[in-house]
């Protein structure tokens, strides 16, 4: 499996950024999917979580209500919708997607989010 992040740029505050991450090989492996944040000294964190069918999804208290986790199974792809972007959303994002015995990393892409 490998997934590759795009839509990654630097923008005002205020603004909006749609993130996507391209899922190829033995995709039908792939259950949940989440994407994290990296920012600058700081820990990996858990920004949103979705299921397989795209029903159930949850989001660290700090992006609810601006951001939206959506997945397009028929087209191999995860999406974040940003809306409302902030400076402390500034960080390297990265979508993951778990198999039955495996979890799966892209490469990141780099949101900044300028005051």
């Amino acid at each position: 499996v490998q997934l590759v992040e795009s839509g990654g740029d630097s923008v005002q505050a205020g603004g909006s950024l749609r993130l996507s991450c391209a899922i190829s090989g033995d995709t039908d492996s792939i259950n949940g999917m989440r994407w994290y944040r990296e920012a600058p000294g700081k820990q990996r964190e858990l920004v949103a979580r979705i299921d397989k069918g795209g029903g159930d999804t949850r989001y660290a208290d700090s992006v609810k209500g601006r951001f939206t986790i959506s997945r397009d199974n028929s087209a191999n792809s995860l999406y974040l919708q940003m809306n409302n972007l902030k400076p402390e959303d500034t960080a390297a994002y990265y979508c993951m997607g778990e198999s039955e015995d495996a979890w799966y990393w892209g490469l990141g892409t780099q949101v900044i989010v300028s005051s």
